[in-house]
């Protein structure tokens, strides 16, 4: 029986080696794989070849084909030999490459009709060259790598296997190369890698592996017996009956076999990669808790990311633009990007809502290996915990704070970048930038631009030629309502730099009618657009409270159970978003390997022309960028303040003396002396004198004299801040000392006491008339003859402007009167008329002299009206009236002796001398008083304001952009940033060729 199966074995080995699957070889007989070989012909002469170490090269997958693929090694492992012979090896292979159809289709078969039936169920199969993928490539070069006669004969059967299985003590002891192939780690890891010898967790992935090999063993024996029990019922009958069989239904067999075979490596992989996983967590807490007794530098990709930052900050004014890789998420708004990018971190970081749009600002996400799952902003110490959900919360809520903070008033996205960056065990290494999602119609309550500022800030990012585009579609709508796969194809037509991402695929596969769809847009066929990789993932049940694991779990469970996958719809490394952050990772490296050198070159030719600029325009100043320059002008500002405390006592007190008197003059003469010199004798006088000082005491004065006292402060200070110190000045600070001076005036506040102690000190001084001596009385006839002057000065100045120039101006400028001056001046002419024929006349005129005025005007042919009679006569008076008082001061300059007598047997009377005496020394107590308040009080307040004000400054970066401005400034900005960031790509280039 053994050797007819063997005889019809052959027949069907030469049959296939005939036949052509896609597979060149040299023979025929080499055709086979060595497993067949090693059963169909045990002595052929091919099958002699000299035993070799074991040494596998394990392969990892990925769907970006112009990628070059990295390999690693095993170790190399030494077996034992034992005398007797065992398959159990042979039967694995057997098992995987699906040998045992054959042995079985040879037991059923025999002779030429087994060949017949054989050539038939041939003609029906698929070319299996669409299938070879299913197969890791290490399976096909087995021959290559393992002397299989050698092995065949020492390995024992199943239930000796673990008393001769090799030493696993020696292989633990170069675990760290194992695990190393395992890993999803990147270049740059080889460090930690090398710290993970003899480490304990070696016995637990023993007893892992063991239990796969001994599993393994028992299927391919339970497949063996199936096969002999079918062989041993052999019969017409049963031969007939199963040639009854579909031959859909083989097929589907077959390729439900393939599909199990496939999953059950992926998860062997999965959990060998979850152990490797827990030992690099263990093995780089190590390293944080400083077991090594070693410092960590910067990770290399922490080294790029603040690269990027800086750049995000650099306004490119030289023709130096940002070309350094990043991935961009781009995608319709609720596509999933948001999903995807949390799949990828591991953690749901972002804030989410139900169709609203979340994402107002780019977000960039710096993905690095730690110890520890963690979170945290560029310009915040605080550590958010990704394993507790309190912290994901407080996490997504600063989140949305600041984007909320970064859109200005009267939009609804910002171009303002937040910068976070995740840390955690097993994460790939690379920088994501989340942009907001993509728009085609404005709702209410967003900015009328909103579509054409995402599709801006879109098109900013991908414009970059060296950005990798992840263009997520949302699989569960239509295709056709897609607007990010044009914008996509726009940006690159060719597809180097894009991955396609199918999101919410079993959605999809509900609702979609024909799967073939699905499968046409994994293939590209559907899109007008090109990608370097086609991937589907799904990022779970749309329940936002899942967790990252169970989203993991469901994705798993769905593709393994999904049609797409079993009907070879889609490629097992197209799905997973596992296998979607592997491929992510590596194009991402391999363009920033290609691309960081020539980007760095381009700014040290930046800074070379900027160095010149700076030396031809300005050889001898210092590049102070403008942190430098507003420390500067801080020093110079807090000089000046502190020299307001510098001003003399006598210059403070002449101008709040002189200030005060300027604002209350007018209400003094019009509303106090001219009403008091109306009346009969000095006592009425003095008592109308008396009643309107206290009203205008405690209602007006006071306050008026606080007014004065803090815009002399304000005065004082803008001079000395705005005083140009000679060859030292610096133009460059006059817009901040400005912002400086109003700020601080804004705040400064005067003390709300001050008003009431000031009042009655102006009380106490008004009630005083006892002046002491001459030279006090001759300085009130000053002041009131200086005020009476300068009254008169601007009468004279009105009556002309009414009445028009005199006689000698028009003969020497030939300037001539109006119709309106002619008429006043003919009233005025009447007036003066009235005042001469009565000198003691009131300051106000009756009825009937009005009428007696406008009717001698009329007889000359002039039609006046009364109101104008009444006005002209207000400054006739007023200017007669302070004409009199001038003269009554000349005539009291010799009455300090009445007055010392209280004016008794004298027709002086001098009452008016005595009021602006008063006057004069109230303005001086009060002067006095405020001087003391602005240098104890209010200068130190203001100064404090000052410190304040620039403290606020300094922390505001707008303002000091908007406030220390010209080329000089913007030219040492940007000299200082392009050799920061050449700094940095120089180091972060010399970090990435150590690792290399």
């Amino acid at each position: 029986m053994w050797r007819t199966r063997a005889a019809a074995a052959c027949v069907i080995c030469r049959s296939l080696a005939n036949s052509n699957y896609g597979i060149k070889r040299k023979s025929p007989l080499q055709n086979l794989h060595v497993v067949s070989r090693s059963i169909h012909h045990p002595y052929h002469p091919s099958l002699k070849f000299q035993r070799r170490p074991l040494r596998i090269s394990l392969q990892q997958f990925s769907s970006l084909n112009r990628l070059p693929l990295r390999k690693t090694k095993l170790l190399n492992v030494k077996y034992g030999y034992q005398s007797y012979r065992n398959f159990w090896l042979a039967r694995l292979a057997s098992r995987l490459l699906k040998i045992r159809y054959l042995i079985l289709g040879s037991a059923v078969g025999g002779g030429y009709t087994a060949k017949k039936t054989y050539d038939q169920w041939k003609d029906m199969m698929p070319d299996l060259d669409e299938y070879k993928w299913i197969i890791p490539d290490f399976i096909w070069e087995l021959d290559e790598h393992i002397d299989l006669e050698k092995l065949i004969k020492a390995l024992p059967d199943a239930d000796d296997l673990a008393k001769l299985l090799p030493d696993f003590e020696k292989i633990g002891e170069s675990f760290t190369s194992l695990k190393g192939i395992f890993s999803p780690g990147t270049p740059g890891e080889t460090a930690f890698r090398a710290t993970d010898q003899g480490y304990d967790s070696d016995k637990q992935y023993k007893k892992g592996l063991l239990g796969e090999l001994i599993l393994l063993q028992q299927q391919i024996q339970q497949h063996e017996e199936e096969a002999r029990r079918a062989a041993g019922q052999y019969n017409p009958g049963s031969y007939q009956q199963k040639r009854k069989v579909s031959d859909k239904e083989k097929i589907d067999q077959l390729q439900e076999e393939l599909l199990r075979t496939q999953l059950k490596y992926q998860r062997m992989l999965e959990r060998l990669e979850k152990e490797n996983k827990e030992l690099r967590k263990l093995v780089l807490q190590r390293d944080d808790k400083g077991i090594h007794q070693r410092k960590l530098k910067k990770s290399l990709i922490d080294m790029y990311s603040e690269v990027l930052d800086i750049l995000s900050d650099y306004d490119a004014s030289y023709n130096t633009q940002d070309h350094l890789p990043r991935v961009v998420v781009v995608g319709d708004q609720s596509a999933g990007k948001t999903s995807v990018l949390e799949m990828i971190a591991q953690a749901r970081i972002f804030p989410r809502g139900s169709g609203e749009m979340m994402t107002r600002s780019p977000v960039k996400v710096t993905l690095s290996e730690g110890p520890h799952h963690v979170a945290l902003f560029k310009d915040s110490s605080r550590e958010f915990d990704l394993t507790k959900e309190e912290d994901l919360a407080a996490l997504r809520n600063e989140i949305e704070i600041r984007m909320r903070n970064s859109v200005k008033e009267g939009c609804t996205v910002s171009t303002e970048t937040i910068s976070l960056s995740v840390k955690g065990p097993g994460l790939q290494r690379m920088v994501l930038v989340d942009l907001p999602g993509v728009i085609s119609t404005v709702t209410s309550g967003m900015a009328p631009d909103t579509k054409e500022t995402i599709f801006s800030i879109s098109k900013a990012y991908m414009q970059n030629p060296n950005a990798i585009i992840l263009c997520i579609q949302d699989g569960s709508v239509d295709a056709e309502r897609s607007i990010v796969t044009d914008l996509v194809s726009q940006m690159d037509p060719q597809g180097k730099r894009t991955i396609f991402v199918l999101t919410k695929v079993d959605l999809a596969e509900k609702n979609v009618a024909s799967p073939s769809r699905i499968q046409q847009i994994i293939e590209g066929k559907l899109f007008p657009m090109k990608a370097l990789g086609y991937f589907a993932v799904v990022t779970g049940k749309g329940n936002s409270s899942e967790s990252i694991e169970s989203i993991k779990e469901y994705e798993e469970e769905f593709f393994q159970n999904s049609k797409l996958l079993k009907t070879c719809m889609l490629k097992a490394h197209q799905v997973t978003t596992k296998n979607l952050s592997l491929a992510v990772s590596d194009c991402f490296w391999k363009m920033v390997r290609e691309s960081v050198e020539q980007q760095a070159d381009a700014f040290k030719a930046t800074r070379f022309n900027l160095e010149t600029e700076w030396k031809n325009n300005y050889p001898r100043l210092r590049e102070l960028d403008r942190n430098e320059l507003f420390e500067k002008a801080k020093n110079e500002i807090l000089d000046e303040v502190i020299s307001l405390t510098q001003v003399t006592p006598k210059h403070w007190e002449e101008i709040l003396q002189k200030t005060l008197w300027e604002r209350v003059s007018t209400h003094v003469i019009e509303n106090i002396y001219l009403p008091a010199a109306q009346t009969m004798n000095s006592g009425t006088f003095n008592t109308t004198v008396d009643i309107k000082l206290k009203q205008w005491t405690d209602k007006q004065l006071p306050n008026k004299a606080v007014e004065v006292a803090w815009e002399t402060l304000q005065e004082e200070f803008s001079r000395f801040m705005t005083e140009q110190k000679g060859k030292e000045h610096d133009d460059i600070f006059d817009k901040l000392k400005q912002a400086v001076k109003e700020e601080s005036i804004k705040r400064h506040k005067w003390n709300e006491r001050a008003e009431d102690s000031l009042r009655v000190i102006q009380h106490n001084a008004l009630e005083d008339r006892s002046i002491s001596d001459k030279q006090q009385w001759d300085a009130a006839i000053h002041f009131m003859e200086e005020t009476l002057q300068s009254r008169l000065k601007d009468t004279e100045s009105v009556i002309e402007d009414m009445v028009g120039p005199d006689w000698k101006k028009r003969w020497l400028y030939w300037i001539g009167r109006t119709k309106e001056q002619n008429i006043r001046n003919e009233t005025k002419n009447e007036l003066e008329k009235l005042i001469k024929c009565n000198e003691e006349h009131a300051a106000y005129l009756a009825n009937d002299e009005v009428t007696t005025v406008r009717k001698n005007l009329e007889a000359r042919g002039i039609t006046v009206d009364p109101c104008l009679i009444k006005d002209t006569w207000h400054q006739i008076y007023r200017r007669y009236f302070l004409k009199t008082a001038l003269n009554h001061c000349n005539l009291c300059r010799r009455g300090f002796y009445y007055y010392q007598r209280h004016f008794v047997d004298s027709e002086l009377e001098c009452n008016d001398i005595v009021l602006f005496w008063r006057i004069q020394r109230m303005l001086a107590i009060t002067a006095n008083t405020l001087r003391q308040q602005l240098t104890n009080t209010e200068v130190r307040r203001l100064e404090k304001n000052v410190k304040e004000v620039l403290e606020d400054f300094a922390e505001d970066n707008e303002k000091k952009v908007k406030l220390l401005t010209g080329k000089r400034v913007q030219l040492a900005e940007d000299l200082k940033k392009v050799r920061e960031i050449q700094e940095k790509l120089e180091a972060f280039i010399e970090a990435l060729h150590q690792e290399k």
